[in-house]
């Protein structure tokens, strides 16, 4: 159908790619039509789901292998971007990754890296490809974060929550800065997803004794997504008891939602 193609003619590139919700979002894409430009590190996992994603979508793909937490890797991207020769019309920040733990438990270097990833090579992409963007009128950009970026700090987790919040923020202004451009900004903000994270961080026999309606899919989540930035959505929230526990927490004094947010936290390390 033709509103399934109305990404005909553009191209998305993806961080985060490999897997979970990166790779969830660049299915969604590729069923619009966009031509998909997948970043991640796992070249092999990179190199199937490009063969996966022209076979079933027909649309083309391209496998960009980086390390995010290196500081070059900008740089090294937009270089690669000129070699494709695509121009960019949408961008998908969605790498990231969980270090547990208080702000002592894990060295300085596992931390900056993750910053590096998280909070400065998104900004350094965004820079990046803006230009263009505003030039051509058009621009889709989808940062991923999480709704702990929208909830009182509780403790635990730390670094995870700070960039969470940041990349909230920075969506917020950034959307306001450039619809007039042409421009859409979303921030999406998943509660519980079934994906690899909880497998990476150490924490998949916690997050399993949580109740299942906490929990959504890869896919469902990308669909929120996609949709809301489609219509230039400024937050996107997937499924009702989230929001509604947001609402929630913002009509609390925030002492208390600090306290109930330590409570959470303690019971999920």
């Amino acid at each position: 159908m033709t509103h399934q193609r109305k990404g005909e003619g553009r191209t998305v590139l993806i961080t985060g790619a490999s897997a979970g919700i990166g790779m969830a979002l660049s299915h969604v894409f590729a069923r619009r039509g966009y031509a998909i430009i997948l970043v991640a590190r796992r070249k092999d996992r990179l190199d199937a789901l490009k063969a996966q994603l022209e076979a079933v979508h027909g649309v083309r793909a391209f496998s960009l292998p980086a390390d995010l937490a290196k500081i070059e890797a900008p740089d090294e991207i937009m270089e690669a971007l000129h070699a494709f020769g695509l121009p960019i019309d949408a961008l998908v920040n969605n790498a990231g990754y969980n270090l547990r733990g208080a702000t002592p438990d894990n060295p300085w270097a596992a931390k900056r890296d993750m910053l590096q990833a998280m909070a400065i090579a998104p900004y350094a992409l965004t820079h990046l490809l803006l230009p263009a963007m505003r030039e051509r009128k058009f621009g889709r950009i989808l940062n991923v974060a999480s709704v702990v970026g929208l909830l009182p700090g509780g403790g635990a987790n730390t670094l995870y929550s700070g960039v969470k919040a940041m990349q909230v923020a920075f969506s917020e202004a950034l959307h306001i800065d450039e619809r007039k451009h042409g421009i859409h900004v979303t921030a999406l903000c998943p509660g519980l997803t079934y994906s690899e994270f909880h497998d990476v961080d150490g924490s998949r026999a916690q997050m399993q004794k949580l109740p299942k309606f906490l929990w959504h899919t890869s896919e469902s989540v990308a669909e929120a997504g996609y949709a809301a930035l489609d219509r230039n959505a400024m937050i996107c929230v997937p499924g009702l008891f989230y929001r509604t526990g947001i609402a929630a927490a913002r009509m609390l004094p925030r002492r208390l939602a600090n306290r109930i947010a330590a409570r959470i936290a303690r019971g999920a390390r």
